[in-house]
């Protein structure tokens, strides 16, 4: 009941043993080769707090806590730990653990067995993920008294005051958060990776496999380009395979640590896995997954010739809808009645609303199709109840473009009249891809829907040298845009936690409400970065039109400008309102201090060095370190800022992120929210990428992380050529994540071979 060993633990376990757990019992039961080891329960955790009378002591420190005072938490989280840490193991419980270790150690031959301590969420109301980087582990642990030190230790995990801060936030009941340990033998592996038993990108029935060399934590973690390999799974056949340059690998120290440590020379481009070792692990994964009756997400370990399987879980990213070809045919049948351009892919059908007015927004019913002149964010409730979007104006960058990609809402922009061609309570199918509005509503294949398993399916699980990223609006939209697989996030867009509170930000200034103001911004914030952590997001000081904040309270002074998207807006507003500057820089700062140290500054629409200088010293002045605490970038938005990007450099960024959007119609003189010269619009203008190569040229010299979060960086054969320009970073929207992965593989293997040829010459 305390202490159960893997054979007595099966997949429905979960409750006990957590995910984790749960999953090593069912391989350990089906057969399969795994490092054996015993879980110390989820009733265990609870018996300890209960029997050392600690509990009680934990819920009143926890219930007098104001997690937005930072030095409180910190103070109560590293009393709550001291108070686990120094209480008494029970010695009936104690007694367990030190017998399944003992028993572990005669079992594999060795007196003292080293052992890897896991964590293992158990609560199916707080999804694991959830809690992503705030429990520990604790690897090449031996002896009986550390094991026992070190599961208290896992506990203790539990209240991080980051861990203590989220589940406050989220308003769960710390007394109802429970934890596994899994304690495993650990595994000295030669080589090891993951294998998915499906591609999980198309569906595709091959076993998808990397490997790199030394311990999995290189290749889990993404510290290594791993070799890939992709093997049918009917004839066993390697249809493709990548070697990669294996720069760094983690292995066990003589003292028992584990260090990440350089590959040696003759090792980095070879080959990890031969082809006896690709057949046996692509039978392994067809064993598992018919044991499973479902296609698994794997890890795996040789040492000394031997196949260990670390893990296994479901691939979630998977779409099962199937094609209706039929259904197809029958679209393509129907009249068109509004073209426009194609903005969100993906086909829906509904009845029409027109809006006009903000005030109108009530008539969007679940399911309706908005139609409207343009989008605000003040419409973004609306947005999230329909169907569909389309707007009278508009590019494929303007706002409804961006937040209907990012809801997953099919979307038509820049119809020119939509809004008078359409009739009120019509019926219309939309086509998001081609930019078509039909008339009537008739059905739509699973296929040709836009939703989250159409994201999620193009995930893939390739580990590039080249970061791909995810760029996010809403913090609604954090999930999706991880389940993606990113690699952070390059564009975390303030207007939207700022606008629909409904309040303009100065307003709470004015009000002395600015403790209110820097609160949303932590709340909103902390969405985004709990759930990437501790992968990067870089947030975008903000960057608002002013017509964006005229219908908020207080929005009655605002200036009415003849093109807002040239005006008062970005950085330079900020430096002339640095009350609302400090609160976001102070909402950063208070999450920083939280744990949160994935958090970076980016500066938009930067034109001068100067405005770059005054932005750090308001940072310095409410105690945040640019550099230190943080990283801190600017965004290129401007052909100034590319073409001086050496200034800035000289003062210090740590990265540049291209705003192509911005970049381009600043270059080509082209209103990006104005169809009537939508057709002028063009990223790939050699002008632009003239400045884009400069850009990254000067900051590849300099040491400088380049990356792009623009438009641009959504186009499979853009990124291409960024990739071959040296970009270090791409950030996409959502639904582009996958695509934009497997170019900028097929782009970094290219240069690879590229290479390789001419060293042959």
């Amino acid at each position: 009941m305390y202490v159960e060993k893997f054979e007595s633990i099966s997949k429905d376990d979960v409750g006990i043993a957590g995910g984790k757990g749960a999953n090593l019992g069912e391989l350990t039961q089906a057969g399969i080769p795994v490092p054996p080891g015993f879980i110390v329960t989820a009733e265990t955790y609870n018996k300890f707090m209960n029997d050392t009378g600690i509990f009680d002591n934990i819920m009143d420190i926890l219930n007098g806590i104001d997690i937005n005072n930072t030095k409180e938490l910190q103070k109560s989280a590293k009393k709550i730990k001291e108070i686990i840490i120094d209480a008494p193991i029970p010695e009936d419980i104690s007694a367990l653990i030190i017998e399944a270790y003992n028993a572990l150690c005669q079992k594999v031959g060795v007196e003292d067995v080293l052992v890897a301590i896991r964590s293992s969420a158990t609560a199916e109301d707080l999804p694991e993920a959830s809690f992503a980087g705030q429990q520990d582990t604790f690897l090449n642990i031996y002896g009986s008294e550390s094991v026992i030190d070190y599961v208290r230790k896992c506990w203790a995990s539990l209240f991080e005051a980051r861990a203590i801060f989220y589940r406050e936030e989220n308003n769960f009941e710390h007394s109802k958060v429970y934890i596994a340990v899994v304690v495993q033998e650990m595994v000295e592996s030669e080589k090891a990776g993951v294998m998915f038993t499906v591609n999980p990108s198309t569906g595709e029935d091959v076993a998808l496999i990397e490997g790199s060399w030394g311990l999995g934590e290189a290749v889990v973690s993404g510290s290594v380009t791993p070799d890939t390999y992709y093997v049918d799974k009917k004839s066993n056949e390697i249809l493709n395979f990548n070697i990669a340059d294996k720069k760094v690998m983690f292995e066990k120290l003589p003292n028992g640590e584990t260090k990440q440590v350089d590959v040696p020379e003759e090792l980095r481009n070879k080959r990890v896995l031969s082809e006896a070792e690709l057949v046996e692990l692509t039978e392994m994964g067809k064993r598992i997954q018919k044991h499973y009756g479902a296609p698994q997400d794997t890890e795996w370990a040789f040492y000394d010739n031997t196949l260990f399987m670390l893990q296994s879980r479901p691939i979630t990213t998977l779409d099962e809808s199937s094609s209706n070809e039929k259904e197809e045919s029958d679209i393509e049948n129907r009249e068109v009645i509004v073209r426009g351009l194609g903005a969100s892919p993906g086909m829906a059908a509904g009845t029409v609303k027109i809006i006009k007015k903000i005030d109108e927004l009530d008539k969007i019913k679940n399911g309706d199709i908005m139609v409207t002149t343009m989008t605000t964010p003040d419409m973004v409730p609306a947005m999230k109840r329909s169907n569909g979007i389309i707007t009278d104006e508009g590019g494929i960058t303007c706002h409804a473009a961006i937040i209907s990609r990012e809801l997953g809402i099919p979307c038509v922009v820049g119809t020119g009249n939509a809004t008078e061609i359409l009739k009120e309570n019509n019926k219309v199918t939309i086509d998001g891809k081609k930019g078509l509005v039909f008339e009537g509503e008739f059905q739509i294949s699973e296929e040709n829907k836009q939703d989250e398993s159409v994201v999620a399916q193009s995930a893939a699980p390739i580990i590039t040298v080249t970061e791909v990223k995810a760029n996010v609006s809403m913090p609604e939209a954090a999930k999706k845009a991880f389940a993606t697989g990113a690699d952070g996030v390059g564009l975390l867009r303030t207007e939207h936690m700022m606008l629909t509170a409904g309040v303009h930000p100065n307003k709470f200034i004015q009000d002395n409400r600015e403790d209110e103001l820097v609160k949303i911004l932590m709340e909103n914030i902390l969405k985004v970065v709990d759930v990437f952590y501790p992968k990067p997001v870089w947030y975008r000081t903000l960057d608002a039109p002013t017509d964006e904040f005229q219908t908020l309270e207080g929005g009655e002074e605002e200036p009415h400008e003849h093109n807002p998207m040239l005006g008062w807006r970005g950085i330079r507003r900020e430096l002339d309102e640095p009350e609302i500057l400090k609160a976001e820089f102070k909402a950063i700062k208070k999450l920083y201090e939280q744990g949160y140290t994935n958090i970076g500054v980016m500066i938009p629409l930067s034109q001068s060095p100067d405005e770059l200088i005054k932005a750090k010293k308001i940072a310095e002045e409410v105690g945040l370190r640019p550099h230190k605490d943080i990283d801190f970038g600017i965004m290129v938005e401007t052909p100034a800022a590319a073409l001086i990007i050496e200034e800035f450099i000289d003062i210090g960024i740590d990265f540049a992120s291209l705003g192509t959007n911005d970049l381009t119609q600043y270059t080509l003189a082209v209103d990006r929210n104005n169809e009537l010269v939508a057709k002028n619009y063009n990223e790939e203008h050699p002008a632009i990428l003239k400045l884009i190569e400069r850009t990254i040229r000067k900051c590849n010299e300099a040491g400088v992380t380049s990356s792009i979060c623009g438009q641009a960086g959504s186009k499979p054969h853009i990124v291409e050529k960024l990739v071959e320009l040296g970009i270090n970073s791409v950030s996409a929207n959502t639904d582009a994540v996958g695509d934009v992965r497997h170019t900028v593989a097929r782009s970094e293997q290219k240069l690879i071979l590229d290479a390789a040829r001419k060293q042959k010459k």
